[in-house]
């Protein structure tokens, strides 16, 4: 405890380093020292006495409305707002928290030229419904690309080439089909996703165009990852990008809203490269073609072979394959794999670890004492087989599973 008690005041206080107030302890103490000057130092304040008991209850009383204070403080920055507050405050950036979205494919398109398809619906092997645009109007090429979007909502999959299945037959649309798997539908935006986007926002009117198409695209509805690489060079570059041109990556969303949104805020004259191409018009009906990549998936597979010791429980084991998921999953668009890298999740120290079991790290450091980490394999298939690192193409982003990740004990 600070001290000295009684404390100059037992309420919040703003400065220049922010807003902070005494611990429950130290209110509890200023007010037994204030008591005790009043009453007489040899009162009897012990925990299990009527008067120590009331001096808690107004302890623990100041306490609270201090912390609601300090919620109500933070609530008005989107860096430390919660909930509900955060949903308001980002607001001003012209944003607002993602609801519960639907999965979306990317459907291929096949028919006579000129057919035009209202309101089409395609199903998957599974029988899942997956809604096209309003219109889609089959181009002189004879095929192409649009967005499908499932017609229930949350995490409906879908495996690549597995949306076969034409339901509203029009003359004309010969064939459909999923060159790539859906992207699951996401469930309501989470505090951290949502402080994410609204850093994103902010770049809106960014100096750089590269920052206003990244900004553009990520407020684009269920979008999740995005990344322009841009090649500003008269050479193709490492990653085959033609000169002049920026190589868009973006995770789910709709294929028309992306291309829109890269058409707005790109420069005059800058290429766009990628394997999803979408026609579309500025305000004079002047047709602009927009190339895109969709976000490529590689499942990462690992292999934690531990020693149990003293104190080992399941529940361990549980939480240490959790963490190395959880930290797969938060590298970016092409961000390499490195078996190294590993060590610290399967040791769980690290913030994936601290949320996934609201524990301390000096706690998580005491389950860390009950294991030994003796071998770390990695590798895109299973078994994995190797402590090499594994490269991620400029378009792509590693993902694990449960299913991916193998937890082995050894003697």
């Amino acid at each position: 405890m600070p001290g000295p008690y009684p404390l100059k005041t037992l309420a919040v206080t703003i400065d220049a380093s922010g807003i902070s107030g005494p611990t429950y302890e130290d209110i509890l103490a200023s007010l037994e020292t204030s008591y005790r000057q009043i009453y007489g130092s040899d009162v009897n304040l012990a925990a299990d006495t009527q008067d120590g008991q009331w001096l808690a209850i107004q302890a623990q009383a100041m306490y609270d409305t201090n912390q609601a204070l300090v919620a109500g403080y933070l609530a008005y920055s989107p860096a430390t707002a919660q909930g509900v507050g955060l949903s308001s405050v980002v607001k001003i950036n012209g944003i607002q928290r993602l609801p519960t979205s639907r999965s979306t494919v990317e459907l291929r398109l096949i028919g006579v030229t000129g057919t035009l398809i209202t309101d089409g619906i395609v199903q998957d092997v599974m029988g899942m419904a997956w809604h096209l645009p309003a219109q889609v109007v089959i181009p002189v090429s004879g095929e192409i690309t649009v967005t499908g979007i499932a017609e229930l909502s949350g995490a409906v999959h879908a495996a690549p080439n597995t949306v076969t299945n034409i339901v509203t037959a029009t003359p004309g649309w010969q064939t459909v089909t999923n060159p790539y798997a859906a992207f699951p539908g996401l469930p309501i935006e989470t505090d951290a996703t949502l402080r994410k986007r609204q850093t994103f926002s902010t770049s809106l009117p960014a100096i750089t165009p590269r920052e206003s198409i990244a900004a553009a695209v990520a407020n684009v509805p269920n979008v999740g990852r995005t990344f322009v690489h841009d090649n500003d060079t008269h050479y193709y570059d490492s990653e085959l990008v033609p000169p002049h041109t920026i190589a868009v990556i973006v995770e789910g969303g709709d294929s028309m809203e992306i291309a829109q949104a890269i058409a707005i805020k790109k420069n005059t004259g800058c290429g766009t490269y990628g394997d999803v191409e979408v026609i579309v018009f500025d305000s004079h009906g002047v047709p602009n073609t927009i190339n895109f990549f969709y976000l490529r998936e590689i499942p990462i597979f690992v292999k934690i072979t531990i020693q149990p010791l003293v104190g080992y429980i399941g529940t361990t084991g549980q939480l240490l394959m959790d963490t190395v998921v959880a930290t797969i999953n938060q590298y970016g668009i092409g961000e390499d794999v490195y078996a190294a890298r590993l060590a610290a999740p399967a040791a769980l120290a690290g913030d994936e670890a601290m949320y996934l079991s609201g524990m301390t790290q000096p706690q998580l450091d005491l389950l860390n004492r009950t294991y030994i980490v003796r071998e770390i394999l990695i590798g895109t298939a299973a078994p994995p087989a190797t402590s090499n690192d594994i490269a991620i193409a400029f378009n792509a982003a590693a993902i694990a599973t449960r299913a991916t990740i193998e937890l082995a004990l050894t003697q």
